[in-house]
């Protein structure tokens, strides 16, 4: 006997393209020869844009995929384009569409944003923290490091770093308020007539315990010579008096006056620059709440940089939908691979080149997934 096989059910590959969409006043740019890349499980596919700025992949098998494209601009060009006079330095162009499913043939728009490249960058996130010799927890070696990404000295004096609120159910999603985002900690590099001069190439490294923390476990890293240090006002970590105190602006949580960087995640953050009083900046509960904890709320404005780290779940992966942080902030996200943390992972800018005098210029294409990696063998003011 004999028997017909329907395989109309089969996944059947796909064709899917790509329209890339560039802000109004930017409408003339010419969207020919850009990479457009698709991302799934670690596996990214690539096409280049035609004349109109569509970008073909032909047989793509039916997925969620992350959509992503990136591209500089010189300020010359912007200046053309806009009709704006501006300073030397260059811009990325950049988008990202996260969790997209391709099911079927179709278009889809992929909006752009474009942003000024800054001096001053977030080099590293050192938030997992590993298991000490005792195969217990630990936490105390965490630390958030700066990175000057251009070719002249930078004065980083009053600069601020921001922790994004990390409530179980987010507080606000991206554009419940328009061009602001919400802190759970602000803290700032001191103030100094003399200035803090960062040099080309350069790092700052922030800290919450200014000692070495090799002698506590393999994984950890030695911080004798950070820059500033987070004090611990509850005396739960051990502070390093000879190593300048980073100042804490606000903090969600009268308890907490280090670095709350959870080690799982998520654990985003921000560096932003103001003229005006911090201190005084407005704080707002979550999203239709009128009780609970508090948040500062960041004009989006006054931001430099900002990196999305999300948890990456054991059930689920990573959440696309926990982000914090606007796509012109940051299109994209990291994340490391441990679950619950305490794997030593240190989340990382990779190098784009190497100068002939031997700096290293990180990638900033303002979407975490080209611009970050992780590893275990990342040592702090060091890069690959």
């Amino acid at each position: 006997m004999t028997s017909c096989i329907d395989f109309d059910d089969a996944t059947q590959a796909v064709s899917v393209r790509v329209q890339l969409q560039m802000p109004a006043n930017l409408a003339q740019a010419d969207l020919s020869g850009h990479t457009v890349t698709l991302t799934q499980g670690g596996q990214t596919i690539s096409a280049q844009t035609d004349g109109n700025g569509l970008a073909t992949f032909q047989q793509i098998v039916p997925d969620v995929y992350d959509i992503a494209t990136s591209w500089k601009m010189t300020a010359q060009e912007y200046s053309m384009l806009t009709g704006e006079t501006v300073a030397n330095g260059k811009y990325t162009v950049s988008g990202a569409i996260s969790s997209q499913m391709i099911s079927e043939e179709k278009t889809l728009t992929l909006t752009t944003t474009v942003a000024r490249d800054q001096s001053m960058i977030i080099g590293k996130v050192y938030y997992a923290g590993s298991k000490d010799t005792n195969n217990k927890n630990y936490i105390a070696g965490k630390y958030v490091e700066l990175y000057n990404n251009s070719d002249e000295p930078q004065d980083v004096a009053s600069l601020y770093l921001a922790l994004m609120e990390t409530e179980s159910t987010i507080a606000y999603t991206p554009g419940q308020a328009a061009d602001t985002v919400f802190a759970k900690q602000v803290f700032r590099i001191p103030r100094s007539q003399a200035g803090y001069s960062v040099a080309p190439g350069g790092t700052v490294l922030l800290v919450n315990s200014a000692i070495d923390h090799t002698q506590n476990g393999e994984l950890e890293h030695n911080l004798l010579d950070a820059d500033f240090e987070a004090k611990d006002m509850q005396g739960r970590t051990t502070n390093n008096p000879d190593t300048p105190a980073l100042e804490l602006v606000y903090s969600t949580y009268a308890s907490l006056s280090y670095l709350n960087l959870i080690q799982s995640g998520p654990c985003s953050l921000v560096i932003f620059s103001t003229d005006e009083d911090v201190a005084n900046w407005p704080t707002a509960y979550a999203y239709g709440k009128t009780k609970g904890n508090r948040f500062m709320k960041i004009p989006a404005s006054s931001i430099i940089d900002g990196v999305e780290i999300l948890q990456n779940k054991a059930q689920t992966g990573v959440d696309v939908n926990t982000k914090r942080l606007f796509s012109y902030i940051d299109a994209g996200y990291a994340y490391i691979n441990a679950t619950t943390g305490y794997n030593g992972e240190t989340v990382y800018r990779k190098t784009e080149s190497v100068t002939a005098d031997g700096r290293r210029i990180l990638v900033d294409t303002n979407n975490s997934q080209n611009d970050f990696a992780v590893g275990t063998d990342i040592i702090p003011r060091a890069y690959k």
